[in-house]
């Protein structure tokens, strides 16, 4: 037997955007680009860390590939610092993964749009 679903119950439940405005703060607030901030640097720590993994070198191994000292490569891994464009090509290169980076000028249609 299915379980009857209490869609005014449903509606009243709060959104993911809801749930982030209240721990994170709104939009365009200086708390949430923190966060934002701090949710990339996890991400491109995430995909780093595991090409190296399976690239099967160690932390020690990559810091020496790169020049950096391996404790700089574990804050790297674990977000706890930010990364330049240059050591984020160094490390991709150095793991084996093929960094492509895409440029695209807003459509002047869309500009024009904005001002009407």
């Amino acid at each position: 037997m299915r379980t009857k679903i209490d869609i005014d119950k449903l509606k009243r439940l709060p959104t993911v955007e809801d749930m982030f405005k209240e721990e994170y703060g709104a939009k365009g607030t200086f708390q949430r680009e923190e966060f934002d901030a701090k949710s990339r640097a996890w991400y491109y720590a995430e995909v780093l860390k595991n090409a190296r993994k399976s690239a099967g070198i160690t932390q020690r191994q990559l810091a020496e590939k790169i020049g950096k000292k391996r404790e700089y490569v574990a804050m790297l891994e674990k977000g706890e610092t930010d990364m330049q464009l240059s050591t984020f090509i160094m490390i991709s290169e150095a793991v084996g993964l093929k960094l492509v980076l895409t440029y695209t000028q807003p459509c002047i249609y869309e500009k024009t749009k904005e001002r009407i």
